[in-house]
């Protein structure tokens, strides 16, 4: 944590950089709470004065254990873990290209709607942080369809797998909420590695031998799909709402690529692609092949989530023993 306008973290200062690099630049643009909250990630959040930042280590301490060999701390709550939201049943626009807010979701299924965000400020196309379940922590992992509809990059990868191995390391339950398009294409990522960075949250879900439970709200398509905590990753319980599409990708590029004998033909083309929809634009083609456990409605989210915990509470996986892992960095 950083306190805005008098924290700062730099490995050389700005007088070295001037000397070295002859670059011209004050110690807030170098290393201030801005600059490591929203462009370097190394700073986890900025708050107006110490006060504040010290009352914030506090919440964030009341979420966690006191070490990794004792069980995230349960406290009082007062909310019923039956709760239904029945507005969650539309927070899904009609129009598939349209956003809404994930966070929307986190905060109606958490007890008393409280959401302890982490590192809210960088690659907003992911949110990670805290909620209860039943007095009970569970760390949440979600695409946010407001930010770059959501898809996974660099950024938002690496974001989301240190949140995962740091839930893994205190024996914090993972919940996650997918509405993913894909990764993020093009050639800056390509040339920064973005196989390689994918591939550390695939790992860090791989790895996590913590419960893990998983709502798909829309989309979730392609690789994107597999690395957001799905069945082939170990993922425990794994729901899915109606509006859910799994596919290796959208209608319409989906049937460029298979019909491209067609392709010069936009009614055949037309076709295809109301066929596909369809087909796979619906989450029980999965659920038969056993992908999703069940499709459920969303006003009924929280209580199958907090029941799904509950089932997991006693879950135990060991892996076979080595050294250390080798986690893609």
């Amino acid at each position: 944590f950083m306190v805005k306008d008098s924290s700062y973290m730099f490995v050389t200062g700005p007088d070295v950089v001037k000397t070295v690099t002859n670059e011209q630049v004050t110690s807030e643009e170098l290393g201030g709470a801005s600059t490591h909250t929203k462009k370097s990630s190394v700073a986890d959040a900025a708050f107006e004065n110490d006060v504040e930042a010290i009352a914030e280590v506090r919440r964030l301490v009341d979420f966690l254990p006191m070490n990794n060999q004792q069980k995230p701390p349960v406290r009082p709550f007062f909310d019923e873990p039956h709760r239904a939201e029945a507005s969650l049943d539309t927070l899904i626009p009609e129009n598939p290209n349209q956003p809404y807010d994930m966070k929307e979701l986190i905060l109606k299924i958490a007890d008393e709607g409280d959401f302890y965000e982490i590192q809210e400020d960088f690659a907003g196309n992911i949110i990670t942080g805290f909620i209860r379940l039943e007095g009970q922590t569970v760390g949440v992992v979600a695409n946010q369809p407001m930010v770059l509809a959501g898809v996974l990059d660099i950024d938002s990868s690496r974001k989301a797998a240190r949140f995962v191995r740091f839930c893994d390391c205190f024996e914090i339950p993972i919940l996650t909420l997918v509405d993913v398009p894909g990764f993020l294409p093009g050639t800056g990522q390509e040339y920064r590695g973005v196989i390689k960075h994918g591939a550390k949250l695939l790992f860090a879900y791989g790895e996590a031998t913590v419960p893990k439970v998983t709502v798909i709200t829309r989309k979730a398509y392609g690789g994107a799909y597999v690395v957001m905590s799905s069945k082939h990753l170990q993922g425990d319980i794994n729901y899915a709402w109606p509006t859910s599409e799994i596919a290796v990708m959208g209608a319409k590029g989906a049937t460029e690529i298979i019909h491209r004998a067609d392709a010069g033909d936009a009614d055949k083309i037309a076709q295809h692609a109301a066929d596909y929809e369809e087909r796979f634009a619906n989450p029980f083609v999965a659920a038969e092949r056993g992908f999703i456990d069940e499709v459920i409605m969303p006003q009924s989210t929280r209580k199958r989530v907090s029941r799904a915990f509950a089932s997991l509470r006693n879950k135990k996986l060991s892996m076979p023993w080595k050294k250390h892992d080798n986690i893609p960095l």
